[in-house]
């Protein structure tokens, strides 16, 4: 019993232990992607000819925003004559009437808008998306959400991107409305800032694969029939084309210094919403994709490794969870049989995962940060907290990536868009897409905290103390993830 302890718990150490050198190559990568970036935004853009463009709004019951969203796109600064833009509207509320009204409000100014209605759902975004491909004249379509807000600058800056003929797409950078709303959009934004920073610079940096990220980026049309269109046999379509078209030889290009506002989830349940479809998606994606990025005789030895843990990153919740489970027995065992102590002290060299992971994050969050000693003190604050809410995360997303790795199929589920800013707080409440019922997952995260309270407990027990902060921050996560969704859900029903 002991070894086969042992053995997951030295897997999912090792896969964790991977995945962090795997960030901190990024890191170096993303430093080498600032001196070219730095060098190309002195030397400025190349000039194009302005081309057709369509911008496809996929939307499915977006009351709160669609209007907002319409308004925005209506006014990009971009010749009439060559801009058009498609809202795809699968709503089956009151939203299709508020679109109906602002596409005719545009439309009698001379907008070139469309509002798209299909009769059912088929392929989600996915399906939405490919029926307005079919329709687009733009040579390249530009695509956001319905909580997205773009300067109007937007299209012209990123199609000078395009004057290399092998560019299929480029991503641009999200910035966050309502960051500063809670501890929980604070702890998404650190996040996300990471990817949108070292993730996506370095890989681009690197010449390994990157993502589009669903929204706030360009495609060449070409460079989307080529790679077989959109396709929704998984719940991130937008990962899955991604990687279909750079295996089709496309390359892809991320612009930090172009920012996309957009809203984070303020409610706990409609983040985790999101996280799973986002991590069930990527699991989806790796069974799909991943067997071809490592037949293929075109990439080299570091673009697969990359692309593994890429497509593979949501594993790293599994890990979590199973590390997590077994601390408490491994502590047990380390204090009642002396023999397995070697082990134990091999074990601990997998701690480098802590600070090179905060190294990541670091290169991050102080990146256009003036005042680097405030910055490093609020870092260190932000940094623990980050590390357990996603710990608390980490049983709901496990599920998640389990369900796409065997297969499971279930609906593509949207995140319910609340517009909020930093204002007008606690607005959210009356959104009538949040959902109002509990699960039997956050009860079993209630249970997940009260043992590794008992975990923490055993550190004074056994007068062993190098788990505890890992017990605390596991502690703190479950507890604060588990209070939040009842909570919230308690002030949706009451509402």
């Amino acid at each position: 019993m002991e070894i086969a302890l042992f053995i997951i718990y030295g897997l999912a150490l090792f896969f964790i232990f991977g995945y962090s050198l795997i960030q901190i190559q990024l890191v170096f990568k993303y430093n080498k992607y600032k001196i070219t970036q730095k060098k190309r935004l002195e030397e400025g853009d190349i000039p194009m000819d302005l081309p057709k463009v369509t911008v496809q709004l996929p939307l499915f019951n977006e009351q709160y925003v669609a209007a907002r969203l319409i308004d925005a796109m209506a006014q990009l600064d971009y010749p009439s004559d060559k801009l058009e833009i498609q809202v795809l509207d699968d709503s089956t509320d009151e939203t299709i009437e508020i679109v109906k009204k602002k596409v005719e409000e545009w439309k009698n100014k001379g907008v070139d808008i469309i509002q798209i209605c299909r009769t059912n759902r088929s392929g989600f975004k996915a399906g939405a998306l490919a029926e307005g491909l079919k329709r687009a004249k733009g040579e390249f379509l530009a695509i956001f959400d319905a909580d997205f807000l773009p300067n109007p600058d937007f299209l012209k800056k990123t199609l000078s991107q395009f004057t290399d003929f092998n560019i299929g797409m480029v991503q641009t950078r999200w910035e966050h409305i309502n960051e500063n709303y809670s501890l929980l959009t604070k702890l998404q934004a650190f996040g996300l800032d990471a990817h949108f920073t070292v993730e996506q610079g370095g890989r681009n940096a690197g010449g390994h694969f990157m993502n589009f990220n669903g929204t706030a980026g360009v495609w060449r049309k070409k460079t989307i029939e080529d790679a077989g269109g959109w396709q929704s046999d998984t719940l991130t379509e937008d990962l899955d084309l991604s990687y279909r078209a750079q295996l089709k030889g496309w390359k892809f290009k991320f612009l930090e210094e172009i920012g996309a506002p957009a809203e984070l989830p303020a409610e706990m349940n409609a983040l985790k919403t999101q996280q799973f479809r986002w991590n069930k998606g990527a699991a989806e994606c790796t069974r799909k994709n991943l067997g071809k990025v490592l037949r293929s005789k075109n990439l080299g030895f570091g673009t697969k490794v990359n692309a593994i843990f890429h497509l593979m990153n949501s594993a790293v919740f599994i890990c979590v969870v199973l590390i997590s489970l077994l601390s408490i027995p491994a502590l047990m065992v380390k204090n009642y049989h002396l023999e397995y102590k070697v082990l134990f002290q091999i074990a601990s060299a997998f701690i480098l995962s802590l600070p090179i992971l905060a190294w990541f994050y670091w290169t991050s969050y102080a990146y256009k940060k003036p005042n680097k000693v405030k910055s490093f003190f609020k870092f260190f604050i932000l940094f623990p907290l980050f590390l357990s809410v996603s710990m608390g995360l980490s049983l709901h997303n496990a599920l998640a990536v389990i369900e796409g790795y065997i297969g499971k199929k279930t609906p593509f589920i949207r995140t319910p868009k609340m517009n909020l800013t930093n204002k007008n707080t606690g607005k959210w409440k009356r959104n009538v897409y949040l959902k109002s019922h509990l699960t039997p997952l956050t009860f079993i995260e209630l249970a997940f905290a009260a043992y590794f309270i008992f975990g923490i407990s055993l550190a004074f027990k056994y007068d062993d103390f190098g788990l505890l902060p890992f017990h605390i921050l596991l502690a703190f996560g479950f507890i604060y993830v588990a209070f939040y969704s009842l909570i919230h859900v308690f002030k949706v029903s009451r509402s």
